[in-house]
Parts: C-alpha cells; sequence; structure tokens
C-alpha cells in the first residue's frame, strides 16, 4: 500500500489508478470494515488524527478530483462522507523520499512523465497535507 504524500498530479495512470484502490481499501481499515491491512504502517499518520474516516475521505476526494480532471469515471460514491478534516504534516524529508521513489518508478514505466517532472525539485504535497521540516517519516520502510 503506497498512500502518496505528493500530489497526484505527478502519478501515471497506472499509479493513480492504485492510488485509489489503495486508499479506498485504507478506508475500508480506517472505518473497521475489513481485517487485512490493520497494521499496515502508512495508516498510522490518518490514526493519529481526531478523526481519521474524515481525513481518509478528504484523501480520496482529492484523488477522485485529479482522475476527473484526466477523464477518469472512478466512482466519488465510494467515499465515505468526509466531515471535517483539517491538514496533516509531512516532512521535507518524506516528501523528497517519495520524489525518488516515484521518479524511479516513471523512469521505468512513464519516461514521458518522468522527463515531464525531472526539473521539479520540490513536488507539491497531496491538498490534506502540509509540509513541515523533518526527516523521512518513522512509519516508511526505505
Amino acid at each position: 500500500m503506497r498512500l502518496w504524500s505528493i500530489h497526484p498530479e505527478y502519478l501515471d495512470s497506472r499509479g493513480l489508478v492504485a492510488l485509489w484502490r489503495e486508499a479506498l481499501l485504507a478506508q475500508a481499515v480506517l472505518r473497521g470494515r475489513t481485517k487485512g491491512y490493520r497494521r499496515h504502517p502508512q495508516l498510522s499518520r490518518f490514526r493519529a488524527e481526531s478523526d481519521p474516516p474524515a481525513f481518509i475521505a478528504a484523501y480520496l476526494k482529492a484523488v477522485h478530483d485529479e482522475a476527473a480532471g484526466r477523464g477518469y469515471r472512478f466512482d466519488a460514491g465510494r467515499i465515505a462522507s468526509p466531515g471535517a478534516a483539517g491538514r496533516i504534516r509531512v516532512t521535507d524529508g518524506q516528501i523528497a523520499f517519495e520524489w525518488e521513489h516515484l521518479m524511479d518508478k516513471l523512469a521505468d514505466r512513464a519516461p514521458e512523465l518522468h522527463g515531464r517532472w525531472a526539473s521539479v525539485a520540490t513536488p507539491r504535497p497531496h491538498p490534506l497535507f502540509r509540509i513541515v521540516e523533518g526527516g523521512v517519516a518513522d512509519w516508511e520502510r526505505p
């Protein structure tokens, strides 16, 4: 499971579809509707918030918005009501780690996107996140 902290605009189509599916799975986990992936480390940042289901729903909404902007037909009805979610802190070290990871993936499976994003020094975060100083997150498995 990879719930990217970087903006979904940077993902290729394969990555965006995978993100949608994985975030839907995360939503099911955080709502107590599945037994799998309950201990997945990336979910800890959502669980640390006051209303984890609202935060993952807000995360999904931004993924849906990106997909809709590209002409995809992701079913917004699968997103639980987001409620009032704020923003989650993410470190600049985590963003840098994920950016390098994504660029490696794009080099292999979407060279045209890799070239398009190669000059980006600091990618934008997913709209749910606010960047703060720090290293790679404790929950990350480098």
